[in-house]
């Protein structure tokens, strides 16, 4: 019976302090600067599979800091489609074409 009570305290605690399906986004140290960052939603099909995990993808940035394609490079295909649309969206500073590798990482 205590291992119960146990148990409920620890899964509202849980549900208190941790919020469901986050994304981080970090990019590469020697990238251009980042203008505009859009995050990634968390689908819920990873959502309800409980999926997390770190996304790998290569943005090709034009010189007005646009991204052009995105081309993923690792991660579970569920979330990589959440990277390569949120990353699509994003803005660099301007300046020569260039290829950024960003790391997402995902957060059940």
């Amino acid at each position: 019976m205590r291992k119960c009570y146990v148990l409920i305290l620890v899964l509202i605690f849980c549900y208190v302090l941790g919020p469901v399906g986050k994304a981080h986004s970090q990019q590469a140290q020697n990238g251009r600067k980042l203008v505009r960052r859009v995050d990634p939603q968390y689908p819920q099909v990873a959502r309800n599979m409980n999926l997390g995990g770190t996304v790998k993808v290569v943005a090709v940035v034009a010189p007005d800091g646009t991204v052009k394609k995105v081309e993923p490079v690792g991660g579970s295909p569920i979330l990589v489609q959440a990277a390569q649309n949120a990353v699509t969206q994003w803005k660099f500073a301007p300046g020569a074409e260039s290829r950024e590798t960003v790391e997402l990482h995902f957060t059940p």
